[in-house]
């Protein structure tokens, strides 16, 4: 089965926009359950960490159920780093196909976050790397490993920054 290039680049781009829009349950519904969502850190020569159990991350949840915990911490105030909510506009751009199963499909692209809050405005940068899962009619997120190229932030990190 060959998945169109077209559908891709639109799973992409509602995934970006749910975040812009806090359609958190919508973007929940992007990812399968047992999806691994991981933005491994920079060590000190300069190279990713390989490994989230073993070394640090800046951000690792093994399965959609901590996406899930985040988006309850979000929505329920309990999470200092989030109140109030930035306003987000993401831009997805060089969507690349890297591999191409049966029903899965693994894609590299850039992406650029800018973040308002407080009246200051940041920018995020990077490279994603993803596994999309046909399930039905829909392009799932099954794998995403997002690597942040500007780490040196003054802030803590949220979903809704990359």
């Amino acid at each position: 089965m060959t998945i169109d290039y077209q559908d891709i680049c639109q799973a992409l781009f509602q995934e970006a926009r749910y975040l812009d829009d806090r359609q958190w349950d919508e973007w929940l519904a992007c990812y399968t359950d047992d999806v691994t969502y991981w933005m491994p850190a920079w060590d000190d020569d300069d190279k990713l960490t390989e490994n989230p159990q073993t070394e640090i991350s800046l951000m690792f949840y093994a399965d959609r159920g901590g996406l899930e915990d985040r988006v309850f911490r979000i929505r329920t105030e309990r999470s200092s780093a989030s109140m109030p909510e930035p306003r987000t506009s993401h831009n997805v751009t060089n969507v690349e196909v890297l591999a191409q199963r049966d029903n899965e499909v693994d894609v590299r692209y850039n992406f650029n976050t800018l973040s308002h809050r407080y009246k200051v405005t940041d920018q995020f940068f990077g490279t994603v790397y993803l596994t999309l899962r046909k399930r039905e009619d829909r392009l799932l997120i099954s794998s995403k490993k997002i690597v942040l190229k500007n780490d040196y932030i003054r802030q803590v990190l949220d979903v809704y920054h990359v």
